[in-house]
């Protein structure tokens, strides 16, 4: 039943894009606009950054985005990352790649590389830092992170439920789960025959402006191999939810997500947490430049699980100071506070500029 519906929406797609081609009142298509996303960053810390040293400049990401109507209804997306390695070279990525037919406001289908939409911060804010009020994206959400699957490759619906004043949005997505090194998605296909699913609902009330809460699951089947020819296999239940206040004046948001993993043959069940909560307000002051902030964020990763590797406990706290200097560029200086596992806290200074050109 699932092919045939993936089937028949293919189908429909093909057939709308010929239909847009054969009409000669239709505007010229493709219509392509490029914009782009950097930052500068310099850090000073206690302690060591690899073989970086404790402090110095560093080179944020470099970031395009393409975006394009490519018949009526149809629109593709792309987004191209150069992030620098200490390598002394930058790695080129595709992060995001979406063709997009639009049906209406209630029905929508993607098929391409997305950002789960597992949680609200990897769908709101993208590679662009400017787009954040923090000079770094929570750790249970990093890029390159182990916690939640930060990309997804394969098909998503979505789209407005008939709720009223409510606004109910809902995802759907059926695609590649986890590679087997698990911090990266299934981008040349799923190491198992097993795909990976997930729902996402959420709502915008009109009674409270600014509100929005939603919640998300996801499932999936790990496989791995911890020695050659030798491959173990985990189910993976994810669940999330949020609460964010998003009007400036202030800025309050509160994640959490579950990650449930049993083994197969083992039958051993691990279950590790993570949340972050972040405030900010915008001040009246100099035509409300200045955007004080401040988030506490933990990770408490089960005992005993293998499936997260290297990942291990985190909890710190950050304050800092975002500059609206000029429209589309921004500048911040951040304090953390941090550690892993046991160890002592760590102390740290970051400063960001970030622009959109």
């Amino acid at each position: 039943m699932r092919r045939w519906v993936l089937l028949l929406v293919v189908t429909l797609v093909i057939a709308s894009a010929a239909q847009a081609a054969d009409d000669p009142d239709q505007k010229s298509y493709p219509s392509l606009k490029i914009g782009g996303f950097s930052d500068f960053n310099f850090f000073a810390s206690e302690e060591d950054e690899g073989d970086r040293g404790r402090s110095g400049f560093k080179e944020g990401q470099f970031v395009l985005h393409f975006v394009s109507e490519v018949a009526d209804r149809i629109d593709f997306f792309g987004e191209v990352s150069m992030t620098a390695r200490e390598e002394d070279d930058f790695k080129v990525e595709l992060e995001r790649g979406i063709i997009k037919y639009t049906h209406n406001d209630r029905f929508k289908v993607s098929f391409g590389r997305f950002h789960t939409p597992i949680n609200w911060w990897n769908t709101a804010f993208h590679h662009g830092q400017y787009l954040q009020t923090s000079v770094a994206r929570p750790a249970m959400t990093r890029f390159g992170g182990e916690f939640i699957p930060v990309h997804f490759v394969g098909a998503q619906a979505e789209g407005l439920i008939p709720s009223g004043s409510h606004n109910l949005k809902y995802i759907v997505g059926l695609g590649n789960g986890r590679d087997e090194v698990i911090s990266q998605g299934g981008d040349a296909g799923d190491v198992n025959s097993n795909r990976a699913w997930l729902v996402n609902l959420s709502s915008k009330p009109d009674y409270a402006y600014g509100l929005q809460y939603g919640g998300a699951y996801y499932s999936d089947k790990i496989t791995l191999e911890p020695a050659p020819g030798v491959f173990e296999e985990y189910d993976e239940a994810i669940v999330s939810c949020y609460v964010l206040w998003n009007r400036e004046t202030p800025e309050v948001i509160v994640e959490y997500a579950r990650v449930e993993h049993e083994g197969e043959d083992t039958g051993e069940s691990f279950t590790s947490d993570a949340y972050y909560v972040q405030l900010a307000y915008r001040l009246p002051q100099l035509n409300s430049k200045l955007k004080p902030y401040a988030r506490y964020e933990k990770i408490d990763v089960d005992e005993g699980q293998t499936v997260f590797g290297a990942l291990m406990d985190r909890q710190g706290y950050l304050g800092g100071l975002r500059i609206d200097v000029v429209n589309l560029f921004a500048v911040k200086v951040e304090y953390r506070h941090q550690r892993t596992e046991d160890d002592p806290y760590v102390d740290a200074v970051w400063a960001q500029a970030a622009f959109v050109f």
